[in-house]
């Protein structure tokens, strides 16, 4: 699959024209109607319902469109950031993050550093921490920040601070009645889990906490995202656990209870690659963990090398 493909496809899905799309690309109209076919041979489903007047996309097609425009967007927006680098233009600094860490003290950093340095661009990027690893190896981000240690050599992992972990429960649960519940209470229940994909995540972490303590989960539903598990939850589906600072995001469905286990926290992980020479990067840490409160004890953030100190 090339980039051309996507662009020829997208023009045709735009315009649902042969002729016009052509006519769009600067093209002749054989060689696109062959880019097409091409495309839907390699992904084996038809994309273009061409029996109709005008073109209809299928389900597929229409599908396949949505993450091409994103994808043409994000090279794009790459093409014009590489540019202004080049050229001395733009100094930029990419941060990637786990969903849960728009509820804590991230956001508040990162509106700090941009009001305190006008000139860097700063990219936001939602990834998994998984997803950070290749992320921050290919250099389209320069810090992550995570649940789970990133095991990789050559990238550095630090414990900026530890969460307790909260209970989500449907209004309906009989456990809203207590104003704090046991981890063997909920793992009686449905537990949903999130990120289903990739492994390992935040849901490997949920389990362990439960494995360890000799305890086994009645039945899981996994779904990838924070938001869906609690929308599930609130449906009846099931119980879920998320770090305490999930409780801003307020619903009318859902009850957060705290869980009786002191031990039951998730760390807050900022994954940057080993020696990294960056001037705004070390500025933008140092910002991290002088606004960002440490683990109950620590005197200062911990820092190891993935690979040589490794955390789960």
């Amino acid at each position: 699959m090339e980039l051309r493909q996507l662009r020829y496809f997208e023009a045709v899905a735009t315009t649902l024209n042969f002729t016009r799309a052509a006519e769009q690309l600067h093209i002749a109209q054989p060689p696109l109607s062959r880019q097409i076919q091409q495309l839907e041979s390699e992904l084996g489903v038809v994309l273009i319902d061409r029996s109709t007047r005008p073109l209809k996309l299928t389900r597929a097609g229409a599908f396949f469109y949505e993450q091409a425009v994103q994808i043409l967007g994000r090279v794009h927006e790459l093409k014009a950031a590489t540019q202004r680098v080049g050229m001395g233009q733009r100094r930029w600094i990419g941060v990637g993050f786990v969903p849960s860490m728009l509820y804590g003290a991230l956001p508040t950093v990162i509106h700090t550093y941009m009001a305190q340095h006008p000139d860097i661009d700063v990219r936001l990027s939602e990834l998994t921490s998984l997803q950070q690893v290749d992320a921050l190896l290919a250099g389209r981000i320069d810090i992550g920040f995570g649940r789970v240690a990133i095991d990789h050599d050559g990238l550095e992992n630090t414990l900026v601070t530890e969460e307790p972990m909260v209970a989500v429960l449907p209004i309906g649960s009989p456990l809203v009645s207590q104003r704090v519940v046991t981890l063997k209470s909920l793992a009686q229940q449905t537990v949903v889990l999130y990120p289903a994909q990739p492994r390992p995540s935040f849901a490997d972490q949920v389990i362990g906490h439960f494995r360890v303590r000799g305890l086994s989960i009645d039945r899981t539903f996994e779904t990838n995202g924070l938001q869906t598990a609690i929308g599930l939850v609130a449906a009846g589906i099931g119980v879920s656990l998320v770090p305490s600072s999930v409780q801003r995001l307020q619903r009318d469905d859902v009850i957060y209870r705290s869980i009786d286990d002191a031990g039951l926290v998730s760390p807050m992980l900022m994954t940057t690659r080993a020696k990294d020479p960056s001037a705004d990067l070390a500025t933008f840490c140092d910002l991290v963990r002088h606004t960002i409160t440490p683990p109950p004890g620590a005197k200062a953030p911990a820092t190891s090398r993935a690979g040589t100190n490794r955390r789960r």
